[in-house]
């Protein structure tokens, strides 16, 4: 199955893009899928029409709508120096809305969990610990949580890290379940972007086992 891309109003008026991916039946819950620094690109959109295939009302907005409207980068050297350049004038604050956003729509399915990779796996560090009307967060290769410690997140948060990234060093994946004690973190034997199929980066295994234990951990608090 494949989502629609909707317009979303955050709590400012702002309006933006969200590509929103329902199933076929009735959902079990919603949740908010956060991009990468591409924007919400196919591999995006693919991971959200995956949760509706697993039965989530998926949210992904497109939360660089206000420094670039419609993002939709691949993955070559330009797109990541613009996706990083584009990365460094986002407001966490006006984030957050936009999240919140998202996480309104979600919650016509009922409780409402957060799924991020990279850039998004920080700004569901990010929601955890400022947002509201979350159930519980996971982050994928966040690599800037370490920046953004404070506040801690207040509902559950599980943190997936490949060992070997080459963007924070193990010692810094270290300080957010330091900080927060309850957060649940896994290592894996890989590198940052292990989980996204359209890149070199993409390990499989390791992906299976942070997709297992991810929706385990969203069955145990969106329920």
């Amino acid at each position: 199955m494949s989502g629609v891309l909707t317009r979303l109003t955050a709590a400012d008026g702002f309006e933006f893009d969200g590509y929103v991916a329902r199933p076929a039946g009735a959902p079990r819950a919603g949740v908010v899928i956060l991009p990468e620094i591409f924007g919400v690109n196919s591999h995006i959109r693919s991971v959200a029409d995956r949760y509706a295939g697993w039965g989530y009302l998926a949210v992904a907005p497109s939360v660089f709508d206000r420094v670039e409207p419609g993002l939709d980068l691949g993955y070559g050297e330009d797109d990541v120096r613009k996706g990083q350049a584009l990365m460094r004038r986002v407001d966490w604050d006006d984030a957050l809305k936009d999240i919140e956003a998202a996480g309104r729509l979600a919650a016509e399915a009922g409780k409402v969990g957060i799924v991020g990779f990279c850039w998004g796996g920080t700004a569901a560090w990010v929601a955890a610990g400022r947002g509201t009307g979350f159930a519980c967060a996971v982050s994928y290769y966040g690599n800037a949580i370490p920046t953004v410690l404070e506040p801690t997140p207040r509902i559950p948060m599980m943190l997936h890290w490949g060992e070997h990234d080459h963007l924070v060093s193990k010692e810094k994946m270290l300080e957010p379940g330091r900080a927060a004690p309850a957060v649940t973190v896994h290592f894996y034997p890989t590198g940052h972007g292990f989980n996204c199929d359209q890149r070199d980066l993409y390990h499989a295994e390791s992906a299976a086992q942070a997709q297992q234990r991810t929706l385990a951990f969203l069955e145990e608090h969106l329920a």
